[in-house]
C-alpha cells in the first residue's frame, strides 16, 4: 500500500489552477457537503516552495492530488528536466500531496515528440513509486476528434503505458471536454468498462471535466457529477477545471450547483 493519506470514495474532485485568494479558496473547499480532492495544478517553470502553504492549507479542508505538469507545457520541458521537476515537487510537497499526477492528458496531440512524452509518464511514475506515493495519470478522450490515430486514447494508452503501469497505476483519470469534440457525448459505461480491462488494479474515473460555454456550465456540471457508471473500481472524479473562476468565493451560483451534484452523486 502506497504511503500517505487513503482518499476515501466516491472522489469529489475539483481543480484549482491558481491559488490566489487562499482564504477564498479553502472556504469554498471547506463549505461543501463532502470532503473534495482538489487538484492543484502547478505551473510551469515556478519553484515548488511557491506551492507550499497553499497546498498545507488546502489539504487541511481537502485532499489533494498534484498536477505535476499541465499538458499544455509538457513539450517546454526536456525529459531530464521533467525528471528534474518532479524529484523537486515531491521531496517539497510529498507531505501534503495525496496523489501524484505524473502525466496529464498523456495522449495529447500537442505534447511533443511521443518517445519524450512515454519517457516523461514513465520516469516521473517510477519516482514516485519509488518513494511508495500513490500515482495516477490522466488520459485524454478524443473519440473521432484525433488528427492521427496513434493519438487515440485507448490506441495510444494500449501502445504506449508499460505493462507494469498498467497493472500499478493507482488511479487512471478521463479528461474530456465536449466542447473540444463536437459536442460528443459518448457512452461512458462501455468506456469506463473497456478502460478498466486495460487497467485492472486501478481507480478509474474522470480526471478534469468543465466548459467555457457559461450557459452550459451548469447543466454540464450537474450531469457529469450525478453520472452512475457501474464499472467496478469506478470512483467519480469530475476535478471540474473552473473550480477556482467558477465556484470561488462560495457565494458563487455555480458553487450552490457543485454542491447539489456533490449531495446527488451515486455512492
Amino acid at each position: 500500500m502506497p504511503s500517505g493519506r487513503i482518499v476515501p470514495t466516491p472522489i469529489y474532485g475539483v481543480t484549482v489552477d491558481d491559488v490566489s485568494r487562499l482564504g477564498d479558496i479553502t472556504r469554498s473547499l471547506s463549505s461543501l457537503a463532502y470532503r473534495p480532492t482538489t487538484r492543484i495544478v502547478f505551473d510551469e517553470f515556478v519553484n515548488p516552495d511557491y506551492y507550499r502553504k497553499p497546498a498545507v492549507e488546502i489539504s487541511k479542508v481537502s485532499y489533494v492530488m498534484g498536477e505535476i505538469l499541465d499538458s499544455y507545457y509538457v513539450k517546454q520541458y526536456s525529459v531530464d528536466a521533467y525528471i528534474q521537476r518532479t524529484n523537486q515537487y515531491l521531496n517539497a510537497l510529498s507531505d501534503v500531496v495525496d496523489i501524484w499526477e505524473v502525466a496529464n492528458e498523456v495522449n495529447g496531440e500537442w505534447l511533443g515528440a511521443n518517445a519524450d512524452v512515454v519517457a516523461k509518464m514513465t520516469n516521473a511514475y517510477n519516482i514516485v513509486k519509488a518513494q511508495n506515493k500513490t500515482a495516477a495519470i490522466t488520459l485524454y478522450y478524443n473519440q473521432g476528434c484525433w488528427s492521427q490515430a496513434s493519438n487515440e486514447m485507448f490506441k495510444w494508452a494500449e501502445t504506449n503505458v508499460p505493462a507494469y503501469m498498467k497493472q500499478g497505476l493507482d488511479y487512471v483519470w478521463i479528461s474530456y471536454y465536449e466542447d473540444d469534440c463536437n459536442g460528443l457525448k459518448p457512452n461512458w459505461q462501455q468506456v469506463f468498462d473497456k478502460l478498466r480491462v486495460m487497467f485492472p488494479n486501478s481507480k478509474i474515473g474522470f480526471g478534469e471535466v468543465g466548459t467555457s460555454r457559461k450557459t452550459k456550465k451548469a447543466e454540464y456540471l450537474t450531469r457529469y457529477y450525478t453520472m452512475k457508471i457501474t464499472t467496478p473500481n469506478y470512483v467519480g472524479g469530475h476535478f471540474w477545471w473552473y473550480f477556482r473562476q467558477d465556484m470561488v468565493p462560495v457565494t458563487k451560483e455555480l458553487w450552490t450547483t457543485l454542491n447539489a451534484a456533490i449531495k446527488a452523486e451515486p455512492r
